[in-house]
């Protein structure tokens, strides 16, 4: 069981982390946190104490106890020549995940750089558990993949302490747009549309859409697939668009196409767009179950080119994420984003620029030509 002092001790920090307490801005007074806790006098100078101690805050005799400026104090701790980088993503050890963290990891490796990697599992709070313990340690840098990017991010006030401490950090795959941050991403909306626009060359007017939407990357590849449609003028039916959340990903989509497969449907869907490889390859279970085949019956294509898009029976056609390289200029970027601040002492990052990657895609033997004529843009 925790101790109260801790308790108190906790809560303190946590508020200096996340940017309620600011540099030199009194703390609630002894009294006030004693009613807050309902503590003793005495627990509340011990946490004090320790936060004065270990120069979380100070005293001014007379005047009350403040919030120490981290950002000096860290610097004049930094004394080592250990250099250590903070890589955050969703996942670490599923899907692409590997990949770009290695990718990262072994050019940060390459310049001397220790890195810690963490993963959220798309929560926020997980997420802000990481970004406490990464502000009250010492980091030159953080790569970021941000948690359910579409939605609104409850933990912006650490990312904006992050910038108050002068901490250089960088988002891939997606990124907070309220923040407007350095980023590394593909260009989802063209993907989408290129996921899409295949099928549509392919003589498929009924498709299916299946769309992650709590990420950016879900919400930017479905606006891609709808414009592909208008672009075309192929009429879209709404029932032929499916959506869900991160805690919904191994059920409503399922549910959601076996719903329309089993739909007495005059206008049966002969193409199938998925959100990611490894959507397309639990929604083949589906197809099989069903007795449709593919390509013969319905076209599939996926996103991200995985190892999983050549591992089952049917190879699929699937978008290109570069993944590896999204990894190396990610790391790349941070590199020079640190180096800017120290050669400039502030954070003047005006020579590094985000990166965007147009997208390709590569076709294997899951999706069908219906007509011998291909449409013409």
């Amino acid at each position: 069981m925790e101790t109260k002092y801790n308790m108190v001790k906790k809560a303190i920090k946590s508020k200096i982390i996340d940017g309620t307490f600011t540099p030199h801005q009194k703390i609630s007074s002894e009294s006030e946190l004693m009613k807050q806790f309902d503590v003793s006098r005495h627990t509340v100078r011990l946490a004090i104490g320790d936060l004065v101690t270990t120069g979380w805050l100070y005293r001014e005799q007379g005047s009350g106890t403040f919030c120490a400026d981290r950002s000096a104090l860290d610097t004049k701790q930094n004394v080592s020549n250990q250099k250590n980088i903070a890589i955050i993503t969703t996942y670490i050890s599923d899907y692409i995940f590997p990949s770009i963290i290695r990718g990262a990891e072994s050019r940060l490796s390459e310049n001397g750089y220790q890195v810690s990697i963490f993963s959220t599992n798309n929560d926020h709070e997980n997420e802000k558990r990481i970004l406490e313990k990464i502000l009250s340690q010492q980091f030159d840098g953080i790569i970021i993949e941000p948690t359910k990017s579409a939605y609104s991010n409850p933990n912006i006030g650490y990312y904006l302490n992050l910038e108050r401490q002068s901490i250089p950090y960088i988002m891939i795959n997606a990124y907070y747009d309220e923040l407007e941050p350095i980023s590394v991403v593909m260009d989802e909306e063209k993907g989408g549309f290129m996921q899409a626009e295949h099928l549509i060359k392919l003589g498929h007017k009924e498709i299916i859409g299946c769309f992650k939407t709590d990420d950016m990357q879900g919400t930017k590849r479905m606006k891609g697939f709808l414009k592909a449609h208008r672009h075309y003028k192929i009429p879209l039916n709404p029932k032929n668009i499916i959506t869900y959340n991160t805690l919904e990903k191994w059920s409503k989509p399922i549910q959601e196409l076996e719903k329309l497969l089993t739909t007495n449907n005059p206008d049966k869907a002969t193409g199938l767009v998925c959100y990611n490889d490894e959507l397309a390859i639990k929604l083949l279970d589906v197809l099989r179950l069903n007795n449709i085949r593919v390509p013969e019956d319905l076209s599939i294509i996926g996103y991200d080119d995985s190892t999983l898009s050549e591992v089952s029976e049917v190879k699929l056609t699937s978008i290109i994420h570069p993944k590896s390289q999204m990894g190396r200029d990610a790391a790349n970027t941070i590199i020079d984003l640190i180096s800017a601040k120290i050669s400039t002492k502030n954070k003047d990052s005006s020579q590094v620029q985000s990166i965007v990657y147009s997208p390709d895609i590569v076709i294997r033997s899951s999706t069908k030509d219906l007509n011998p004529e291909t449409i013409t843009s």
